[in-house]
């Protein structure tokens, strides 16, 4: 069975596109490819200009590293690190250091008093919190999210939209988004529906 077929979108410098639809529609398949986590079996997805159907592994862990930022649903945080020092590992991966701009999205996902805290010390929606940051941190010009908000309350699901969309609007990065959350997918500027790893339409219905 193809997890994705026949889907054809184009995402603009920008722009925030959320993929709605039932588990196993295909929603996380198509960040994977996206973020080239995966490559396509066949047809075509090219990012920022690199085919990543027919790029090497090396040029996909490059894009990724540099120019994706890639937010989990299952956190994926380095268990032996801080979390300053997990929010850090992209750029040091990279071999750089922006100390003010960790501690700048420690604050703004509410998380500076707990730089020194490691995963294990934080709840489920602080990981959270704290794989978002990871994920801005390097200033990415694509974001792909997977539920971001799913393990949050309402107050704190509210300021990583806030933040996700600032960064946006800042740096002109695109955003896609797949999400259950109907409150978020309004948010977005375009809505594209999946089913059966089928695009079936575009925008919310009644029903959502």
């Amino acid at each position: 069975m193809q997890a994705l077929r026949e889907v054809s979108l184009a995402v603009e410098a920008g722009e925030w596109l959320a993929l709605v639809g039932p588990s196993g529609c295909g929603k996380s398949t198509l960040l994977n490819l996206l973020s080239g986590v995966d490559q396509p079996s066949s047809g075509r997805a090219e990012v920022l200009g690199v085919d990543l159907a027919r790029g090497s592994e090396r040029e996909r862990a490059l894009l990724r590293r540099r120019s994706i930022g890639i937010i989990f649903q299952a956190f994926h945080l380095v268990p032996h690190l801080s979390v300053a020092e997990n929010v850090a590992l992209p750029l040091a991966l990279d071999r750089k250091r922006d100390p003010a701009r960790v501690q700048f999205l420690l604050e703004r996902v509410g998380l500076a008093a707990r730089a020194r805290h490691l995963p294990s010390e934080l709840s489920g929606g602080e990981q959270q919190r704290v794989a978002i940051a990871r994920a801005l941190v390097h200033r990415p010009r694509l974001i792909v999210a997977d539920e971001p908000t799913g393990n949050l309350d309402s107050a704190n699901g509210v300021r990583v939209l806030e933040l996700l969309d600032e960064l946006r609007r800042e740096a002109g990065a695109a955003l896609v988004v797949a999400t259950h959350d109907r409150a978020l997918a309004q948010r977005a500027d375009r809505v594209a529906r999946l089913k059966d790893g089928g695009l079936i339409g575009w925008g919310l219905t009644e029903a959502g």
